[in-house]
């Protein structure tokens, strides 16, 4: 199924396909075949994956320095990971894996995965990457709700929501604590 902003079509395509398309303005993706296409992101969207990942960057480099975090490997904003024959996905900020797979792009999910919803996401399709990125390989995957202000952190078999009055922290990346508001005050 081809996806894109309020069209539907039910063509399927490989990730052979997906890499052929042109070069176009916007964020493409594919999960399970399915073409995903995102418009390009406001300045605000940008702003705060900026921020996460400085944030996010910053505290990985602390941890590493003190031994921690020894099962991580590099934060990145917007790269790609190739999950399968027929998934890939651009997260707004990740988290690799120590020694993660790459090649023209990392092979599997990062060991975190942050995406930032914006107006045009749908909740199906930011499910289907929440379940995807973890059959994948994924730790953790945080969904950031600007609009409602709270962000989402999904971690093998649970949940945990965090409101802007709150520090968002994580088991994975000792020492790392980020303020929801400070976190969405773009």
């Amino acid at each position: 199924m081809i996806m894109s902003m309020g069209t539907t079509t039910t063509a399927l395509m490989t990730f052979e396909e997906f890499e052929e398309l042109p070069d176009q303005p916007g964020k493409l993706e594919l999960l399970e075949g399915e073409l995903i296409e995102l418009p390009i992101p406001e300045s605000k969207h940008t702003r705060t994956g900026v921020h996460i990942y400085k944030k996010m960057e910053q505290a990985l480099l602390e941890a590493k320095g003190r031994g921690l975090a020894t099962d991580l490997g590099e934060a990145f904003p917007e790269i790609g990971y190739k999950l399968s024959g027929r998934s890939y996905v651009r997260p707004d900020v990740s988290v690799t894996h120590a020694g993660q797979a790459e090649a023209r792009f990392f092979e599997g999910s990062p060991a975190i995965a942050i995406e930032i919803v914006s107006p045009n996401n749908t909740a199906l399709g930011l499910d289907k990457k929440v379940r995807l990125y973890f059959q994948f390989g994924a730790r953790e995957v945080w969904v950031v709700y600007p609009i409602t202000k709270h962000v989402m952190v999904y971690f093998v078999g649970g949940v945990r929501d965090f409101d802007e009055h709150q520090l968002l922290t994580t088991p994975l990346l000792p020492g790392f604590e980020l303020s929801v508001r400070a976190m969405l005050a773009f």
